[in-house]
């Protein structure tokens, strides 16, 4: 008589996430473009599937190599205007509040730190686009979900 196995589980390593607490929007952004990686990587759909068999065939290929392109290599040339080592950064200063045992954070010079608050605000506006960016390339991934199988 034969003993059932348990099927082993499916783990997946997310490489582009250190270790620690993330929020579950970046997770999930993470771990789909994780598995398109690994399809890519470790599957070789290119050398087991005629993408070449149909138009459909043709663009879900071509969108599978654009969005792996831009999750490999160009997502992670982001940078951030607060990234450059040449700006000041206020120092954190707190003051005590009076008639209270709170203190509260006292506002830096802006124009001793204008290049800081400037990057500040563009960094925004990065974070804005980039959210933005992020949404709709894993939506098109999901709309091409159907093809990551080999």
């Amino acid at each position: 008589m034969r003993k059932h196995r348990r099927p082993k589980s499916i783990q997946l390593r997310i490489r582009t996430l250190r270790a620690g607490w993330h929020d579950k929007d970046q997770v999930m952004l993470h771990a789909a473009f994780q598995l398109l990686a690994d399809f890519v990587e470790q599957e070789s759909p290119d050398k087991h599937i005629d993408w070449s068999h149909d138009a459909v065939h043709r663009r879900a290929w071509k969108e599978i190599r654009s969005l792996y392109q831009w999750w490999t290599r160009l997502r992670p040339r982001r940078r951030s205007p607060l990234d450059d080592k040449k700006i000041a950064k206020p120092p954190l200063r707190f003051e005590k509040v009076t008639g209270t045992k709170f203190r509260r954070l006292v506002t830096p010079d802006k124009k001793k730190y204008g290049d800081y608050y400037r990057a500040l605000r563009r960094d925004a506006r990065l974070e804005h686009k980039w959210h933005s960016e992020d949404q709709q390339n894993l939506h098109r991934l999901i709309n091409i979900r159907e093809f990551l199988w080999t």
